[in-house]
């Protein structure tokens, strides 16, 4: 933490992937501005978009030293280190929105943010969401599983995820998101699966043409804050912080939700091609498969799987 002198204010570093006007970028101005009120200016936050201290997986590395003191993380980055997260990970396991959020606030969401706290020495303050995630690709469009066959698609890097898009007939690979709008562009890539906002900003509707609603997966984001740097803190200033917290859980859920329905009218003003597609068939070919049954042993067994599956 840095003092500012002539206010003796409090700054705490905060970074992030997004630009100034990602959803990301909303919730971390709303957890300065209610960390403000509640230590009444003597606590702030400066808060980094764009990577500029680095990739997702670098930001996290320094929460966990201590080096900063909050970072946006998502699951797919941190399942290597806390494989229990991956159940989050597994295609077509949340029904919708609200069965998402109600795991996240739950018994499973408390339990992965224990894990996570045990293995990296970070705390979860709350849960943010990072999008719903489709499938987008430039030769067809995508109704049945069948219909991804011999596709190259950049997926998420999460092995269960890799597994999944295998087993329904492309040619998943991982790939720097950085990297994906050239691969688009020289042909490497078919398509690749995200969700709406990253379609719209990184401009990816200049290199695919079909956007199928296949809603495969819901992107959670542990809001991570450094225990070292926690630790350090005053009772009330460690309070502030979780009133902070929750507060930004509310307004970065909204503005996600907001941000993705904007985006999707803008793309489809701009020309791209959208259709739903037949779920079932979709789910089917995990269950034949065998996705889940196959990955349950990386998150602990098949009983934390079930858990997600009946949470009301």
């Amino acid at each position: 933490m840095d003092t500012d002198i002539s206010t003796d204010t409090t700054v705490i570093k905060a970074a992030h992937n997004g630009n100034e006007q990602h959803p990301f970028q909303v919730g971390y101005e709303i957890f300065r501005d209610a960390l403000e009120r509640e230590t009444e200016g003597r606590y702030s936050l400066d808060i980094f978009p764009n990577s500029q201290l680095g990739s997702e997986e670098e930001a996290t590395e320094m929460v966990k030293l201590g080096v900063i003191s909050s970072t946006a993380a998502s699951a797919a980055s941190l399942a290597s280190f806390v494989p229990e997260i991956d159940v989050l990970n597994f295609p077509f396991i949340f029904r919708d929105l609200k069965h998402f959020y109600a795991v996240l606030d739950g018994p499973v969401g408390k339990r992965i943010s224990v894990q996570i706290e045990k293995d990296l020495d970070i705390l979860v303050l709350g849960w943010w969401f990072a999008g719903v995630r489709n499938v987008w690709n430039e030769q067809r469009p995508i109704y049945v599983p069948d219909d991804l066959q011999g596709l190259k698609i950049r997926v998420i890097g999460s092995s269960i995820v890799l597994d999944a898009f295998d087993t329904l007939g492309a040619q998943a690979t991982t790939m720097s998101f950085g990297e994906l709008y050239s691969a688009m562009q020289q042909g490497v890539l078919d398509g690749a699966e995200s969700d709406h906002t990253d379609l719209l900003v990184e401009k990816f509707y200049e290199v695919t043409k079909f956007v199928s609603l296949t809603q495969h997966l819901y992107l959670a984001v542990p809001l991570a804050y450094s225990k070292k740097k926690f630790d350090r803190l005053p009772h009330h200033v460690q309070l502030a912080l979780r009133v902070a917290a929750a507060e930004s859980v509310h307004a970065q859920r909204t503005a996600m939700e907001s941000s993705n329905q904007q985006s999707l009218f803008a793309l489809q003003e701009l020309g791209l091609q959208f259709n739903e597609v037949d779920g079932e068939k979709f789910r089917q070919q995990i269950a034949i498969g065998r996705v889940y049954e196959n990955n349950s042993a990386r998150v602990g067994g098949g009983a934390m799987i079930e858990e997600v599956i009946n949470q009301q």
